[in-house]
């Protein structure tokens, strides 16, 4: 069994958010919202195509986040959840992922919106969205059946900070 993996940070995002408090809670919530993602130049040749993608899924690591905690309340609700059944970023592994839209991309640059990241967010990986991949049409959305529109209007505050 593995007992530890290990990951390097393929560039920095950076973002208008340089606090959590205020924040969109969804990158859904984030329109026109601008940013960029300064990729290491060692990893620029890997953008070679990117430019033909509207939307790009950026994996990232949750760098503020200090513990993790197993029962979580989150944004969107005033009761206890299980982190797994959360977007929440105090996680066992703090990883979290944002599709945005790509605007254009300059050498190891790329400029994007509807950014819901903080500022200085370490990159792990960068992966294009496909429709017809990503897409899921019969689904179910848990607890947040009732609550997910409240997302577009819902900031964050300081309970993950």
């Amino acid at each position: 069994m593995v007992t530890e993996i290990k990951y390097c940070p393929i560039g920095i995002i950076h973002s208008p958010f340089k606090d959590i408090e205020g924040m969109p809670i969804q990158s859904a919530a984030a329109a026109g919202i601008r940013g960029s993602v300064e990729l290491f130049t060692e990893y620029e040749q890997g953008l070679q195509d990117i430019d033909g993608y509207s939307h790009i899924i950026l994996i990232y690591h949750f760098h503020l986040s200090k513990n993790c905690d197993l029962l979580v309340k989150p944004f969107l609700d005033d009761k206890l959840r299980g982190v797994f059944a959360t977007r929440a970023p105090k996680r066992p592994n703090p990883i979290g992922f944002s599709i945005v839209k790509l605007v254009s991309v300059d050498g190891n640059r790329l400029e994007i919106e509807d950014v819901d990241i903080i500022d200085q967010t370490p990159l792990l990986d960068i992966k294009p969205y496909v429709s017809s991949f990503d897409n899921r049409y019969e689904t179910k959305d848990g607890w947040l059946t009732e609550r997910q529109l409240e997302a577009r209007t819902r900031i964050s505050d300081d309970r993950f900070g």
